[in-house]
């Protein structure tokens, strides 16, 4: 396994203690289709001995989501920049199929160990806020479970042939929180047995799983089960806990949370992972608060080190 990261921001500063505090892997977000801009990142994150593992984040995929990609173009898109990270060997593109939102939190101010600050969901304040702050959604943007699962169909249908041909593998992020429905849109990528049924739509090495621990933790499920049914799909690894229920939970430190993180490391290993693994959202620490919740550096830099002693000492 090789310990990766986001950064935010992608600096000389973070880019340093990266590479000092022995991270391997760097994660970018969606760069566009320009290869020479994708070349310039790479090239400069290379220069700290670091190297691209991956690319998540702000795809331009939402009209695919919803079957309106009626021009091709987000698919055209997707399939450029697949080529450009075949041309450079970048592995992995993690992606989500959450129509209409992305990850949501209700709090980004929990209070986690020694007054650090974490983010936290509560569906009821969600609600509570849409009823308050918006009309009913109208039904004409409702989506349905058939119909966001024949999309993703269509799209892996066009899609998994070019991975294959540029050897870059698609991992599928779980729904976050794992609903069954977010503002008048089902949710299908929040439980096991949709994640077996993901990789059977276009069965290919390349159509794998992001497995984010801390979402898989909030389905209410035994994650080290999980791990195990969903095996050799899992190409690509979140690293984060979190305390509590899909309507209502709180993140936690990476070694505060419910779940045994040295039997899923050791899980990990038994169903033949070696790819990358990145801590996901950190608790903002002091002197933090001005940071962006969940992404900023301190808690970043505990993760390194917790996760690294796990991979010593499973190895």
């Amino acid at each position: 396994m090789k310990l990766a990261t986001v950064l935010t921001p992608l600096s000389t500063a973070n880019l340093r203690m990266a590479a000092q505090c022995g991270v391997e892997g760097i994660v970018l977000r969606y760069p566009g289709t320009d290869l020479a801009v994708l070349n310039k990142s790479v090239a400069e994150i290379e220069s700290y001995g670091l190297k691209v593992c991956a690319i998540e984040g702000y795809l331009p995929i939402e009209k695919i989501k919803i079957g309106q990609d009626h021009d091709g173009a987000e698919v055209a898109s997707v399939h450029q920049l697949l080529r450009n990270m075949g041309q450079i060997d970048i592995p992995v593109l993690c992606y989500n199929f959450m129509a209409g939102s992305d990850w949501v939190r209700t709090q980004v101010d929990a209070v986690e160990r020694g007054g650090a600050k974490v983010t936290a969901f509560r569906l009821a304040d969600a609600q509570r806020a849409i009823s308050l702050n918006a009309r009913e959604t109208d039904r004409s943007t409702r989506m349905s479970a058939p119909q966001l699962w024949d999309n993703l169909q269509k799209f892996l249908e066009q899609t998994i042939p070019v991975a294959e041909s540029t050897g870059v593998t698609m991992c599928m992020h779980p729904d976050d929180p794992p609903l069954d429905e977010f503002l008048g849109k089902a949710r299908i990528m929040n439980s096991v047995e949709n994640f077996e049924r993901l990789v059977r739509l276009v069965p290919s090495p390349r159509n794998a799983i992001c497995f984010c621990l801390g979402t898989f933790a909030t389905m209410e499920l035994d994650v080290i089960d999980a791990i195990r049914r969903l095996g050799q799909h899992i190409q690509y690894v979140h690293f984060r806990d979190a305390r509590g229920t899909r309507a209502d939970f709180v993140e936690t430190f990476h070694d505060n949370g419910p779940t045994d993180m040295p039997a899923v490391v050791r899980t990990l290993r038994e169903v033949g992972f070696t790819g990358s693994m990145r801590p996901d959202h950190v608790p903002q620490m002091e002197g933090e608060d001005d940071g962006e919740p969940g992404y900023t550096m301190l808690g970043r830099l505990f993760a390194f080190g917790y996760m690294r002693g796990l991979l010593h000492a499973t190895a």
